[in-house]
């Protein structure tokens, strides 16, 4: 099974991704048996100490490269993350970073923010012409729109953004989300089918 295969497996699996947003957070997913995670935090001098300690754990986890201060957001900058970080992939709300990182080799998820009606038909024009490993929409709390999305979409949905409570993830979910995000850690020992 390659990479790709084995993402989409534990993306259904699962349903839930951990974003982890500071050193409390990160050693108690460590904790809980989820196995995606979005890292959004660390800088250029220690992200590879995070994410080896999440690849020991047999964790595929993914940089949110604009939350990783002191690395830039070009083809030289991609390659550092694709050679020596190692990640399983990026988050990026930039086109160019999902195109430059798949061709590192890198798993992608396009982040797109929910403001308005033009971002959502641009964000969906984008991510079926690029076709990043997976869409991620923000804020996951407006289930029409991951209705609508899904139904335009040819790669999995992910929610994500002010998701705080277990009747607001299964919410997303029975949308038509493939997977939530949540920073909230009182959720990563939740279950969702």
């Amino acid at each position: 099974m390659d990479v790709h295969e084995e993402f989409l497996r534990r993306l259904h699996k699962d349903r839930l991704i951990a974003s982890i947003k500071d050193p409390k957070s990160f050693d108690y997913f460590l904790e809980t048996n989820i196995q995606l995670a979005f890292l959004l935090m660390g800088n250029i001098s220690v992200i590879k100490r995070y994410v080896d300690a999440l690849k020991r754990e047999n964790r595929f986890v993914f940089l949110h490269i604009e939350k990783i201060p002191g690395i830039s957001y070009d083809r030289e900058g991609l390659k550092f993350i694709a050679n020596f970080v190692k990640p399983t992939g990026i988050v990026s709300t930039k086109s160019s970073l999902i195109q430059l990182a798949k061709k590192e080799g890198l798993l992608t998820i396009q982040r797109l923010f929910l403001v308005d009606t033009d971002a959502v038909a641009h964000g969906l024009k984008v991510a079926n012409d690029i076709q990043p490993d997976a869409l991620e929409l923000m804020p996951g709390l407006i289930p029409e729109m991951v209705m609508k999305v899904r139904e335009e979409a040819s790669v999995p949905i992910i929610t994500g953004g002010l998701i705080r409570n277990k009747r607001q993830a299964e919410a997303a979910l029975e949308s038509g989300a493939a997977a939530i995000s949540t920073g909230s850690p009182r959720l990563w020992k939740s279950s969702f089918k």
